[in-house]
């Protein structure tokens, strides 16, 4: 018998999560049946949606989320014992998966990536879940044409800064919004965006118009509330919008009041989008691909914050809500 650790959900989060809405739970795996494989888990993934999904489930919850393992045993023909998979059984450093039964909202189990020599941490980062959300949710929705203004909000983070390096790859002309001045300068000097603004310090309204001054085209839409409807507000006529989140409003009890959108989006025509990434699901190995060839070439920089043990990742878990990580935050087991 295999003995593991995992957290559970014990309290619906208000606010800020707490250590104590979690316990660590220690149990012996039980035997493994037809179609589910054991896998000892190497690295797994904290992120934002974690709080946002918080609310959909009955407590107490095993906290789910995307995690890159090894096969330890198997009853699956699919995997073979030494394969590393993607899985998304979440904060545990032992699992039962099996492909197609529900961890969370999605039940995604699948071979790691060829990553053509690049570290396996990337398969939950840009050639995971973040990279096919940044690939799919940008090219697909916003439809970027060269010369074309893009604006990113979050844009340090783990599918903000993929999106902008890509809008700049399809010869855009890239402006990132981020909460420090050392995320911004990340932006402009590793990842080549053309201009990247703090919005604590800037004047959002006044400030766009001067590194925009012919308006926007696309923008990609992390975090909702007040910094998106000035954003929309400035937006070209048949904009495009794709909303990927609403980080703005995570940690908040009720929601946050903005200035309506109507007028913007009527007269200037604009389409906005939502989505979730697990539509795209079958197109998902088209996009890693894509993600690994760009990265090898050095077109795209994939930026990582490694945070380290299994006791380590609440911590890890409130600096992502925190804005503390540049690149896709992910904890080593």
């Amino acid at each position: 018998m295999v003995k593991a650790r995992k957290y559970v959900v014990k309290k619906y989060f208000e606010g800020v999560p707490k250590r104590e809405d979690f316990e660590v739970v220690e149990y012996e795996l039980p035997p493994l049946k037809d179609g589910e494989i054991l896998v000892k888990t190497e690295w797994l993934s904290v992120d934002p949606y974690q709080r946002a999904y918080n609310y959909l489930f009955k407590v107490p919850y095993d906290q789910f989320g995307f995690q890159v393992g090894v096969v330890q045993e198997s009853k699956d023909p699919k995997f073979s014992i030494g394969m590393k998979v993607v899985t998304h059984k979440g904060w545990s450093d032992y699992t039962i998966a099996k492909d197609g039964e529900l961890s969370g909202p999605v039940g995604y189990v699948y071979p790691l990536p060829d990553l053509k020599g690049l570290p396996p941490s990337l398969g939950i980062g840009a050639v995971g879940m973040p990279g096919v959300t940044a690939y799919f949710g940008f090219l697909e929705i916003c439809k970027p044409k060269a010369g074309e203004t893009v604006v990113v909000t979050a844009a340090a983070g783990a599918v903000g800064s993929l999106v902008g390096q890509i809008a700049k790859i399809k010869g855009c002309h890239v402006i990132g919004f981020a909460g420090s001045d050392d995320k911004v300068e990340w932006l402009e000097k590793e990842l080549g965006f053309d201009k990247a603004l703090n919005y604590k310090t800037v004047d959002i309204a006044t400030t766009l118009k001067k590194v925009a001054p012919n308006g926007v085209d696309c923008y990609f839409d992390n975090v909702g509330g007040e910094i998106s409807s000035i954003i929309i507000n400035q937006m070209n006529k048949f904009g495009r919008v794709s909303v990927c989140g609403s980080i703005a409003s995570n940690n908040m009890k009720e929601l946050p009041k903005a200035t309506i959108l109507q007028p913007a989006i009527v007269f200037q025509q604009l389409t906005i989008q939502g989505f979730i990434t697990g539509e795209w699901y079958e197109r998902w190995q088209e996009g890693f691909s894509q993600l690994v060839d760009w990265i090898n070439s050095g077109q795209l920089k994939a930026g990582e914050h490694v945070t380290e043990g299994f006791d380590n990742i609440f911590d890890a878990f409130l600096g992502v809500l925190a804005g503390e990580n540049k690149g896709k935050a992910v904890v080593k087991v």
